[in-house]
């Protein structure tokens, strides 16, 4: 398949497949005689197992781990679970820092008065 149908089949923007073949994620495929990329099954699977870790906030060197080590199927699976910790470490932290701005927000709110600028809290929390 040429890169057009790879992207449509993955939702892959061209221009990211050719960053994650630059980055060394995605094999760069070989070439027909009119000089077109084309893609195999193995890239449609290998590109689908990237966007699905990016799509749960892997980064790209978590999701080149993950790469590497889903490529040694007899290895022991300790690894990637690491990796999924650290990742849900992150979320959980993320998580943590959204509700602490939510509380903020919503008491900057609960202050307001409705009154005039001048006397708006929520710009007053915000000026330096």
């Amino acid at each position: 398949m040429k890169i057009g149908d790879l992207a449509r089949l993955t939702q892959t923007r061209v221009e990211t497949i050719r960053f994650y073949e630059k980055e060394g994620l995605l094999l760069a495929p070989g070439r027909n005689a009119g000089n077109y990329r084309i893609y195999e099954q193995s890239h449609l699977s290998r590109l689908s197992f990237i966007r699905r870790s990016r799509d749960l906030g892997f980064t790209l060197d978590q999701v080149r781990a993950l790469l590497d080590l889903s490529d040694d199927r007899a290895r022991s699976c300790c690894a990637v679970d690491e990796i999924a910790r650290e990742q849900l470490y992150s979320v959980k932290r993320k998580i943590d820092d959204l509700r602490a701005l939510e509380r903020e927000l919503t008491s900057l709110l609960e202050q307001c008065s409705q009154g005039t600028i001048a006397d708006c809290r929520i710009i007053d929390a915000l000026a330096p």
